[in-house]
């Protein structure tokens, strides 16, 4: 892996991204704790996992414009990558919740497979993988237990 010597991310980036948990996290309390407004809180969930999903698909698209270094193909697969977790979180908010939970973790997933894939080809820095496995398992765990509270709550 290529990284950047600096080893733990800049506060403010730290701190906007591990609140972008807070969400995921509150919501996933709320499903398990309020039956009366489960579908709700279930689409709310939905809609945040879309939302970030199509957020972090987007970074591809920034590296791709400024990353030294990358060839031309490496580029355009940066380029295309990044819309894909976009297409993959529209339907996922059509689905029914528990169908819909499992996609945006799939996309999740598929994300960070890229994110690595990335990190081999350029320099970024050494605290940016690291925090995408991070987010990425907390979102996901989240996402999985509301689907699974949904699907056994139905």
């Amino acid at each position: 892996m290529k990284a950047m010597s600096v080893s733990s991310p800049p506060r403010y980036v730290g701190l906007l991204g591990y609140g972008g948990l807070l969400p995921f996290l509150g919501l996933l309390l709320l499903i398990l704790f309020s039956a009366e407004y489960r579908p709700l809180w279930t689409q709310a969930l939905l809609a945040y996992g879309a939302v970030i999903l199509s957020f972090v698909g987007a970074l591809h698209w920034g590296f791709a414009m400024t990353l030294q270094g990358l060839s031309a193909d490496q580029c355009r697969e940066r380029f295309i990558w990044s819309v894909i977790p976009a297409l993959i979180a529209w339907p996922a908010m059509l689905l029914a919740a528990p169908l819909g939970c499992l996609l945006l973790i799939f996309g999740f997933v598929a994300h960070y497979w890229q994110d690595r894939r990335l990190v081999k080809a350029t320099t970024l820095p050494a605290w940016y993988l690291p925090m995408r496995l991070r987010l990425t398992l907390v979102a996901s765990l989240c996402l999985l237990l509301g689907a699974i509270t949904v699907a056994v709550g139905s």
